[in-house]
């Protein structure tokens, strides 16, 4: 609620009137002047009774308004204050409209505010400002009734005035409520996303857990996986596929989006063994890269499956696909400690990599071949385009350079580790 009446050639939006004669506009203006009086006498004996006017607009919005009833058993005394000075700044501008004008709009502009702080709701709001309007409008007409009958038809033209005044208050009370209500949306969202931003870096506080969980959505106890996405992706596209039933907090990243998502504990064949969680998981756009760490429990060890996830996906080729670290161990070792895995593929393959590049790559490419094809020569020479001889032949040129065999388990082993590290390495 708002002032009630300003300056009609302020507010007056119609066309300039063409001129009448003289005793016209007088006869006009003696009934202005007359209006205001009748106005201002009423009004002041609302201002010496604002403590009752106060109460029946309170009671009304208790009667009228969940979101008020709430507020009076909640905080009477703030609300009743909050009402008064509403009431009191809108009778004030009945009897000098200019004067009181600033601060009757700072005084809706603050309520509009905390009401949108205390969340309720904007039409009940503006249900309270116009119900306060209409029992101001109400008793102006009381009183004049009460001390003047004969004068109540003079309020006809103060009316419209004094409804533009309350529409005026709506208007901004409604701005400042939107406007309050963007800025504690941005205060959430950047919390959450801050809260978001400690779990992924494993620099939460035990103390924060709670909050995150319930800013995230997300029980703090349940089963993790994290999911590392890189890569260009069209607008409005989300970052990976996420199987329908599972719930996800996607936290944005400059170079890499992460998701916190939540696996079910449910175990339908009742043998211990853990649910598939993340059959159908994918990439969102061609040319994503995807990486998918190991299940972890609790949101507090969220920062260890994100580091998971980001070694998941430094092993995801350049050109995109998905990749689950837990297909992918062996890789996984070579590439979370890169100067072992460098020092590795030198001593292993070190008189391999001194050859001259094309006989270098023959070889190489023959060795990969064999250990994809499960030592098959005749599988791998199919690959290569060869015969499983000249497979044969090279693989044995191979041993002599390197001087390991490949039918010695140990030796075999570190020629796949030193074969994958340079892969990932170089």
């Amino acid at each position: 609620m708002h002032p009630a009446v300003g300056a009609r050639a302020m507010i007056r939006t119609a066309p300039t009137p063409v001129p009448q004669p003289r005793t016209a506009r007088r006869g006009r203006s003696l009934i202005d002047a007359d209006a205001l009086r009748v106005l201002h006498r009423a009004a002041r004996i609302l201002l010496d009774d604002l403590p009752n006017l106060t109460d029946r607009l309170v009671a009304l919005l208790q009667e009228q308004e969940c979101a008020y009833r709430t507020a009076v058993e909640n905080d009477h005394t703030g609300t009743w204050q909050e009402v008064n000075r509403s009431l009191r700044h809108s009778v004030l501008s009945l009897l000098d409209p200019r004067g009181n004008r600033d601060a009757a709009r700072r005084c809706s502009w603050k309520i509009g505010v905390r009401r949108a702080e205390q969340g309720v709701p904007l039409d009940a709001l503006l249900h309270a400002f116009r119900l306060g309007g209409s029992l101001v409008w109400q008793r102006l007409v009381e009183e004049t009734s009460r001390q003047a009958p004969e004068d109540v038809r003079l309020l006809v033209h103060v009316a419209t005035d004094m409804w533009n005044f309350v529409d005026e208050h709506c208007t901004l009370v409604a701005d400042a409520y939107r406007q309050a209500e963007r800025q504690l949306a941005w205060r959430r969202e950047n919390r959450v996303r801050l809260l978001a931003g400690a779990l992924l870096d494993g620099t939460s506080r035990i103390a924060d857990l709670p909050e995150t969980a319930q800013g995230l959505d997300l029980p703090e106890h349940g089963r993790y996986v994290v999911v590392a996405v890189a890569g260009r992706r069209p607008s409005g596209v989300r970052p990976a596929a996420v199987p329908p039933g599972l719930r996800v907090h996607w936290h944005t990243g400059v170079e890499v989006d992460y998701g916190i998502v939540l696996i079910e504990d449910d175990d339908p064949d009742g043998d211990g063994d853990p649910v598939e969680p993340l059959e159908g998981l994918g990439d969102a756009a061609p040319g994503t890269r995807t990486g998918i760490g190991s299940v972890v429990t609790g949101l507090a060890a969220v920062g260890d499956a994100r580091r998971l996830a980001d070694l998941a996906l430094r092993i995801c080729p350049p050109e995109g696909g998905t990749v689950r670290l837990d297909d992918h161990l062996p890789e996984a070792l070579v590439i979370s400690c890169p100067e072992l895995g460098t020092t590795l593929a030198d001593q292993v393959l070190g008189p391999l990599l001194r050859l001259e590049p094309a006989d270098r790559d023959v070889l190489l490419d023959t060795l990969s071949a064999w250990l994809v094809c499960d030592g098959s020569a005749q599988r791998a020479g199919e690959r290569l385009y060869c015969h499983r001889n000249t497979v044969l032949n090279r693989l044995r040129r191979c041993e002599q350079l390197t001087g390991r065999s490949l039918a010695r388990p140990q030796d075999l082993v570190e020629i796949s580790l030193a074969l994958t590290a340079r892969r990932l390495l170089r």
